[in-house]
């Protein structure tokens, strides 16, 4: 049996996303920036996925920038904020996906901010009273904080800190990267001024995402070229991209709660089978909690007893992960945050909408035949 579970690395596309791109790939072809008829129908469908998008989100059309995934588009809200809208001041936490935290520090070695994180508890629970103190005592900052972490799961309550961000007049920015497509985010409501989202966690293509910014702020240009994306990102669209990330988040908006509902059981289940067949399991973060963990991520830890623990795991025909795939080879920035004790595995368990029960339990019985021959 093949069994995936590595979805926040990844998530397979829909075949309903894929039938969806194809004539974009070998009919509709034309160049958006052309005014011939093949160019004006692409433009179309372009625009048309815009509106689309907005309407989801609850946000105008002009406020949605497609991009290449997450990283540009946290790149581009960062890079908006200090060189746009002149912040000088960042807060943000030490869970961040390195699309921020590597241009955070880039940003603070240049001298162009100063950077400051919020503390956090041993589970890696922000404390939002710091958060305001940071604020109070930083006017004019930057708040960059991720509505769940990739690794752990851990969410974060992204309403009350915009509430936060308003009270102290701060701009704020959250990668909602793992959570687009899972949650919903009504950017009328959420006191946000810039969110990250990326097609590929969520059914739909790799190398297009795309970033809310609210109006009334310039995006900073990170390409230079064409006047494309009303003049806000250079370079011919990815039509195709565009067309399946845009079907990939209907096709998720339209069974949301349903999605939830299953794959929550379906990380009950593991969280049940490995707490009864391995001794010493820990949870890492709030992982194990329902009510303060992505519903999609599990991230277990237990005693060290083989160095290639995944590899054997890889050769049952189960893919998981060690954490963010973005630091494989490395060791992982958010684990050193939470203090997790050196001599641990770590496995990141990711579930999507295709899994099933038959896998969990396949899964959950193989790392438990694993542990037992070894500890022999």
């Amino acid at each position: 049996m093949k069994v995936y579970l590595d979805n926040a690395a990844t998530t397979p596309l829909d075949k309903e996303v894929f039938e969806a791109m194809t004539p974009y790939l070998l009919n509709h072809f034309g160049n958006p920036s052309s005014q011939h008829q093949h160019g004006r129908e692409v433009k179309q469908a372009i625009e048309s996925c815009r509106k689309i998008i907005a309407g989801l989100l609850n946000a105008s059309p002009n406020e949605i920038i497609f991009t290449s995934g997450g990283t540009e588009a946290d790149n581009t809200a960062i890079l908006t904020a200090v060189r746009s809208a002149g912040i000088k001041h960042v807060i943000t936490t030490r869970f961040e996906h390195h699309a921020v935290l590597s241009l955070l520090e880039h940003l603070e070695k240049t001298g162009e901010i100063a950077l400051s994180f919020i503390a956090h508890d041993e589970k890696g629970n922000l404390d939002l009273n710091h958060l305001e103190y940071l604020l109070v005592t930083n006017p004019l900052s930057l708040v960059s904080v991720m509505h769940a972490n990739n690794e752990i799961g851990n969410l974060n309550d992204i309403e009350q800190i915009g509430d936060i961000c308003e009270k102290y007049d701060a701009l704020f920015h959250t990668d909602t990267v793992q959570t687009m497509g899972h949650y919903r985010h009504d950017v009328s409501k959420l006191k946000v001024h810039f969110l990250a989202a990326s097609a590929h966690k969520f059914h739909g293509p790799k190398g297009i995402g795309f970033l809310y910014c609210r109006q009334g702020l310039r995006p900073a240009k990170l390409l230079h070229g064409g006047g494309q994306e009303r003049s806000l990102r250079a370079g011919t669209e990815n039509i195709p991209g565009i067309i399946g990330l845009t079907k990939a988040l209907q096709l998720a908006y339209a069974d949301i709660d349903g999605h939830r509902q299953y794959i929550q059981q379906l990380k009950d289940l593991l969280i049940a089978g490995l707490t009864q067949t391995l001794p010493g399991v820990n949870f890492n973060g709030n992982s194990a909690l329902a009510d303060k963990s992505l519903y999609t991520v599990l991230s277990i830890n237990m005693p060290s007893l083989n160095p290639n623990l995944l590899r054997c795991l890889d050769e049952y025909g189960i893919s998981v992960s060690g954490g963010s795939a973005c630091s494989s080879g490395s060791s992982s920035h958010v684990l050193s945050a939470l203090g997790v004790e050196a001599g641990r595995d770590t496995i990141r368990f990711s579930f999507s909408k295709f899994n099933t029960p038959e896998e969990i339990n396949y899964a959950a019985a193989k790392l438990a035949a694993i542990y037992q021959l070894i500890a022999a």
